[in-house]
């Protein structure tokens, strides 16, 4: 299992966005180039198979809703894929867990993608 943590303090995309659609591939865009380049770091060679997991830390004990997280998971998902971790994102070749938010006081809000192969 490898863990790919992301400086963002929460989900560059969510579900509840109203954002034009030029905004929108922008921000896209910009999740699938910098995990491309973060899983290329990570990883040395292409997997068969892999399961994937997204989890927003947070530092407070506001109500978030994980499905709201799906975009930009989605878009991070695909940046695997630009890597050559994977050939696809279909189910053949990655398997996506639902997203998880967890509460961490006194640390730093961050996204984690935990790839395991």
């Amino acid at each position: 299992m490898t863990v790919l943590t992301f400086d963002w303090p929460r989900p560059p995309l969510n579900a509840n966005q109203r954002l034009h659609w030029a905004q929108k591939a922008k921000l896209t865009r910009t999740i699938r180039e910098t995990v491309e380049g973060t899983a290329r770091r990570a990883f040395m060679d292409p997997f068969e198979h892999v399961t994937v997991q997204l989890t927003w830390v947070v530092t407070d004990k506001r109500r978030r809703d994980s499905d709201n997280i799906y975009p930009t998971f989605k878009a991070m998902c695909d940046g695997l894929v630009d890597a050559g971790i994977v050939p696809d994102d279909i189910p053949a070749y990655m398997d996506k867990r639902a997203p998880l938010i967890r509460h961490e006081p006194g640390g730093k809000a961050r996204l984690e993608l935990e790839v395991t192969a």
